[in-house]
């Protein structure tokens, strides 16, 4: 997800604390074990990556926050939200400054061998096409032969190469001809301007694109490509915390709301997640 930091300028930081007390379940008294201050929650995000999470008005607001602060109500605590720098995320929380990170952080081996990982959804990635071309490429194999705006850095790009050397060149399709762009503005932009046919963004960053380019830029593919899972990181040695928002996410999943914030937010439910 870092690569979203090129599509968004730095907004000011902000520490946001709900001030909300919600109702406590049976088993609260174990939920507030391990944060730095009883019955409420410190989480860390870097507020640069919409619609995940992002600074308006001087709040942190996105879908993070939102989960946030539904886990929050589940466990009885309150709930505050700290920005941060995303590559700092990770040595705040080992340094205690935070309890958490909920920050659409993927799951990876190299952050796992420094954090524990609670997996709460699964993103995954999207194709996008202008209108105007008539075209909608349903799969990466789709875009063999076609002209593909793309973000330097991101994930998916070494795996277009691969996809076009190994598939598209082998079966006389075309290669991908892909463009790297700075930042995913340039590369909208660049479809927008007929310079390219086809780009690739995050699913939901991809869905909010196309629903404020009034019409001009469409979703088109219809399954998940390339998925990744995020979850929530906790200190490894705070079991305490760890428990407790495992229970918090079984409780989200048994009420319905973790499903429907998923749904509103175009993720999916991760695989291993609470149960």
């Amino acid at each position: 997800m870092s690569y979203f930091s090129h599509m968004f300028s730095r907004l000011a930081g902000a520490v946001l604390a709900a001030g909300i007390a919600f109702a406590t379940p049976a088993w609260a008294e174990s939920a507030d074990a391990g944060t730095i201050s009883s019955g409420h929650m410190k989480v860390a995000m870097a507020a640069t990556y919409p619609p995940f999470e992002s600074v308006q008005d001087g709040k942190i607001v996105g879908s993070d926050p939102d989960f946030g602060n539904l886990l929050a109500k589940q466990l009885g605590m309150t709930v505050s939200f700290e920005d941060a720098k995303f590559s700092m995320l990770i040595l705040g929380l080992s340094a205690r400054r935070y309890d958490a990170i909920i920050s659409g952080m993927y799951v990876t081996p190299e952050r796992t061998a420094q954090a524990a990982a609670i997996p709460y959804a699964q993103t995954s990635s999207a194709i996008l096409a202008t209108a105007a071309s008539g075209l909608k490429p349903k799969t990466p194999e789709d875009l063999c032969g076609m002209r593909v705006g793309i973000v330097s850095g991101t994930a998916y790009l070494p795996k277009l190469h691969e996809l076009s050397a190994r598939y598209c060149k082998t079966s006389g399709k075309g290669e991908i001809d892909i463009a790297e762009y700075p930042t995913t503005a340039e590369a909208i932009q660049a479809m927008l301007a007929n310079n390219v046919q086809a780009g690739i963004q995050v699913a939901n960053t991809a869905y909010a694109l196309a629903a404020k380019s009034n019409g001009r830029i469409l979703v088109s593919s219809t399954d998940l490509i390339y998925p990744q899972v995020i979850g929530i990181y906790v200190r490894k040695d705070n079991a305490a915390l760890i428990q407790a928002i495992t229970k918090g996410i079984q409780g989200l999943k048994q009420s319905g709301e973790l499903d429907k914030w998923l749904k509103d937010n175009h993720l999916y439910m991760a695989p291993g997640s609470a149960s």
